[in-house]
């Protein structure tokens, strides 16, 4: 995984948790959490925060065109399957 800048040392370590989140996901999603905190050696919710975070500075840089594209790109997944 990439990080940009120094994300890693500012972000992760160097803030304080004091806030939590709990939202269900697919079997298949998590398992593949896993695989890349696994890999990286990680914690699931490192890489899940990572994801997160990285998610929401997408969402600053492109607006609504960042959710157009992951919504397509759901629906297309679920079209799919």
């Amino acid at each position: 995984m990439v990080l940009l800048g120094d994300y890693e040392n500012n972000y992760i370590l160097g803030v304080a948790k004091t806030e939590f989140i709990a939202f269900r996901v697919a079997p298949e999603l998590k398992r593949e959490l896993q695989r890349i905190a696994n890999d990286e050696q990680r914690a699931l919710s490192q890489v899940c925060e990572m994801f997160l975070y990285e998610g929401v500075e997408s969402s600053k840089k492109d607006g609504p065109k960042c959710m157009q594209r992951l919504v397509a790109k759901q629906r297309a997944r679920v079209k799919d399957s």
